[in-house]
């Protein structure tokens, strides 16, 4: 499927394994998509693994599971001040009120400048570049809830073995044995008369229906009716994977940087699944991009390739020689912008159009921080309100 690539290895005795084209993992509290993996009988493949993560700080990986690790990263007034940020954040309940306040805002008054300098500042810079300071208290609010579950070893994060890739084939398969039809293709147009939809183009042909849910960016399905108000600012990402002949990093499998690369975090997804599911180790490294003229954009594939490789050298010293292979991927509406006032922004499910729905990273269900979990259940929750 498109959101997976198919990697040929001599090294399998299946001679194939299918790994995503951005890296994925779950939450304990991904209910909907917990459910629904049960439901389609994959259950036995999902796993619950210790994700450990690194912060590359002054010329060193430096382990950020425990408190203790924390305690050695970071200057042990900011650890205290960061303890306390993570506890009110998890106390907080209701997000919308701080849709309107910055997250820089908000960690300078609760924390204090130097933890929103030595930690957070880089991580807002990788996460979203140029907006980094618009984004708003709700998102990081958000994330700080879905990323604070650690125990004493770490967090736990879940992972299809065999890659998502069997969630998305189970769910085709799923929908085939109930008559459906799945056609790949690039839609054109979408048709409406009076008021309701009529039907959709795809590839030249016109396919009759009455209903159609759009899960696309707003900028994209724009392209196919006029007239969807909207004004959500996406983001892209460009996401090289890379096939190695030996590990890089000890024991990390989320290495977040402060340092000068263009790139924002690096993802050794054999050191979260072991690389006997594959026969060789899996790194990924990704940087998002807020518009069409970054170079991140506009650069060929061996032009950005190249300018990774230069940044992973200058983290790991012969990278170079450890690389058998790379993949890369790029896509300009890779998420939203969650930006002050996003939240006044966010898609309806029902249109003011018969039979047309929206359901995607834009819906309620993916507020304030998106998710697979978010997505899946925007998708039921649609579904639910069609008639």
């Amino acid at each position: 499927m498109a959101s997976s690539y198919s990697i040929k290895t001599p090294n399998l005795n299946t001679g194939i394994y299918h790994i995503e084209k951005y890296y994925h993992h779950i939450f304990a509290g991904d209910k909907e998509l917990i459910s629904l993996i049960n439901k389609l009988g994959l259950g036995n493949q999902l796993e619950w693994l210790r994700g450990s993560t690194g912060y590359y700080l002054n010329g060193k990986i430096r382990p950020m599971n425990t408190p203790f690790e924390i305690l050695r990263a970071l200057p042990f007034l900011d650890v205290l001040r960061l303890a306390r940020l993570v506890m009110k954040a998890r106390a907080i309940m209701d997000t919308e009120p701080y849709d309107e306040i910055t997250a820089k805002e908000w960690i300078i008054d609760t924390a204090g400048e130097s933890v929103y300098n030595n930690f957070f500042l880089p991580l807002l810079q990788s996460k979203f570049g140029d907006n980094k300071e618009r984004i708003s208290a709700a998102w990081l609010l958000g994330r700080v809830r879905i990323r604070s579950n650690r125990g004493a070893k770490g967090e736990r994060l879940g992972y299809l073995r065999g890659g998502f890739y069997a969630l998305v084939e189970a769910m085709a398969e799923s929908i085939r044995k109930r008559g459906g039809i799945i056609r790949q293709g690039n839609v054109l147009k979408i048709e409406v008369s009076d008021g309701s939809v009529r039907g959709v183009v795809v590839d030249g042909e016109r396919i009759e229906c009455e209903r159609i849910i759009s899960t696309v960016a707003p900028q994209v399905f724009g392209k196919m009716l006029s007239g969807l108000d909207t004004n959500i600012n996406y983001q892209g990402t460009a996401c090289a994977l890379f096939g190695l002949s030996e590990k890089v990093m000890d024991d990390v499998y989320w290495l977040n940087i402060k340092e000068d690369v263009p790139f924002g975090a690096v993802i050794e997804h054999t050191n979260f699944i072991p690389s006997s599911d594959y026969g060789e180790h899996l790194m990924y490294v990704t940087s998002y991009f807020q518009n069409q003229e970054s170079m991140l954009c506009k650069s060929s594939d061996e032009e950005l390739i190249e300018l990774y490789l230069k940044g992973l050298e200058k983290l790991f010293a012969g990278f170079r020689e450890k690389v058998k292979w790379w993949r890369l991927h790029r896509d300009m509406e890779t998420a939203p912008v969650y930006e002050v006032g996003y939240r006044k922004k966010l898609l309806p499910y029902k249109t003011n159009i018969n039979g047309l729905y929206l359901a995607g990273m834009f819906s309620a269900a993916n507020y304030p921080e998106r998710s697979m979990n978010g997505s899946i259940k925007a998708g039921f929750e649609c579904a639910d309100i069609m008639p």
